[in-house]
């Protein structure tokens, strides 16, 4: 025994079957279903396998009465409430063209509004490029005060290159 006061008692009482035992199962279960077979009684097994395999009746969702049978348990609530389930539709080769040039395709959220984004700064750079926009205005006004201040330095560039051609002229008579 482990010392101390916390002791696990997890494995002590496994039993583990027997191949044996098995296989003694496997043979009753096969022996009643045989009985219910030659009986006509049918196991919930047998005709959840017919139902897979679609062996059993042509229309299985429908009764001899015509009316829509019920699905027993949860297996009909799955199907009908799953929001998760995808239901896969089989698409005519006529119509796969046609589905392409319709629908544009579906965008997540952060694409639209990358998109949305391009867009903008697209008709922002127009409209600055028209001089329309407040920075535009801004910049023009500083280009004009620029152009200006450069047009009366080089005119004084000017006046001041005359005055010493004028002057050095004057000085070689």
């Amino acid at each position: 025994m482990p010392r101390g006061k916390f002791t696990n008692h997890k494995g002590r009482n496994r039993k583990f079957t027997s191949p044996e035992e098995l296989e003694e199962q496997r043979k009753l279960e096969e022996q009643k279903s045989k009985w219910r077979k030659d009986h006509g009684e049918a196991s919930t097994e047998e005709e959840s396998e017919e139902e897979k395999s679609g062996s059993g009746s042509e229309d299985s969702d429908s009764d001899d009465d015509g009316r829509p049978v019920k699905a027993k348990g949860v297996s009909g609530l799955i199907e009908v409430e799953n929001p998760n389930r995808v239901v896969k539709k089989n698409k005519k080769l006529n119509n796969l063209d046609n589905l392409g040039e319709g629908e544009k395709p579906q965008l997540s959220r952060r694409e639209r509004e990358e998109i949305e984004r391009q867009r903008a700064a697209a008709a922002y750079q127009k409209l600055h490029a028209e001089g329309k926009t407040e920075q535009a205005r801004a910049d023009l006004a500083r280009l004009a005060v620029i152009r200006q201040q450069r047009e009366e330095a080089a005119k004084k560039r000017e006046a001041e290159k005359k005055s010493k051609e004028e002057g050095t002229t004057t000085k070689k008579r």
